[in-house]
């Protein structure tokens, strides 16, 4: 089987159907397919940000549903299930609904309607998405593919990929082995700045930790290591990464991951190694990497619309 990866579409529809026709794929009997029989394997992070998140969702489902796609959960994903779901202990929502998370799901909700059956429905059809796909010759992951924590996942999961309840609820408890699995997978490798350093992400909220250049090993200082808005980057110390903290990981297989909102000209990290996402949320291109069965990774098979 043959694959096209897409990374993460954040409710942006134009983009979508511009970048599926570039692929080759073709509305046919209620879905997008492509003649062939190519699969799209999508990233996550497919709701948040865009004009189209019911767009969006229609179509990845009714792909799914005919065979020519499949998706991943993306962080976006795993924080609108906290958002939905109630806290079977201590009351409330498993992802406490403050302004600040009302913000990251503003355009999410607006469309589907707060608490709505739809909003409802969607949610649980999240609940379906598995955290990762290891596909034999290809892996998927949202953020960091780190084999201990995806063993730790890929234990809580179904025949199906879905995740145990009690997993997806313990998953929201800080600290707790669920809760680091899924940090690491949907969101990535992070480490704390030193002394009282902070930068603004991508919504303007202040952070302590830094997400990291996992798959980087000329990565050695805080700078240059650091996954952070290009505005924000001089507010990181160049100072040595510490002791314990190594990158520049060397994986089996082709393995592909989306959610750091990279900048500049698509392209991929290392042979075994593709960060797709550019920023298609707001003003980036969408990306795919058109994968033909390559042990090895290339620039020439990367399509995308801006």
């Amino acid at each position: 089987m043959d694959y096209d990866i897409i990374a993460d579409v954040h409710g942006q529809i134009g983009k979508l159907e511009a970048l599926l026709r570039k692929l080759g794929y073709r509305r046919k009997d209620g879905a997008w397919r492509h003649p062939e029989g190519r699969m799209a394997l999508f990233l996550g992070d497919l709701v948040d940000r865009g004009p189209g998140q019911v767009e969006v969702l229609t179509i990845v489902r009714d792909m799914i549903e005919a065979g020519s796609g499949r998706s991943i959960m993306g962080n976006h994903e795993w924080n609108a299930i906290g958002f939905a779901m109630e806290d079977p202990v201590n009351g409330g929502h498993l992802r406490p609904r403050t302004a600040n998370k009302r913000k990251e799901h503003a355009a999410f909700l607006a469309q589907v309607g707060e608490d709505s059956p739809l909003h409802n429905d969607l949610v649980a059809w999240f609940k379906t998405l598995p955290p990762f796909l290891d596909l034999g010759n290809v892996r998927l992951c949202h953020a960091w593919w780190n084999p201990e924590e995806i063993a730790r996942v890929g234990a809580a999961m179904n025949a199906a990929g879905a995740l145990d309840e009690r997993f997806m609820v313990e998953s929201f408890r800080k600290g707790s082995t669920p809760w680091r699995a899924m940090e690491a997978v949907t969101k990535g490798y992070e480490i704390a700045l030193p002394d009282d350093s902070f930068f603004l992400d991508h919504n303007g909220a202040e952070r302590r930790d830094i997400r990291v250049r996992w798959w980087d090993a000329d990565a050695v200082c805080y700078r240059s290591a650091a996954l952070v808005p290009e505005q924000e980057r001089e507010r990181i110390p160049a100072l040595p990464l510490p002791e314990g903290v190594k990158l520049g990981a060397a994986l089996e297989v082709p393995t592909f991951v989306g959610h750091y909102w990279l900048t500049g000209t698509p392209g991929v990290q290392n042979p075994t190694t593709a960060v797709l996402d550019f920023g298609a949320g707001k003003a980036g291109p969408l990306v795919a990497y058109r994968w033909s069965g390559e042990p090895e990774l290339s620039n020439d098979q990367l399509a995308w619309v801006a």
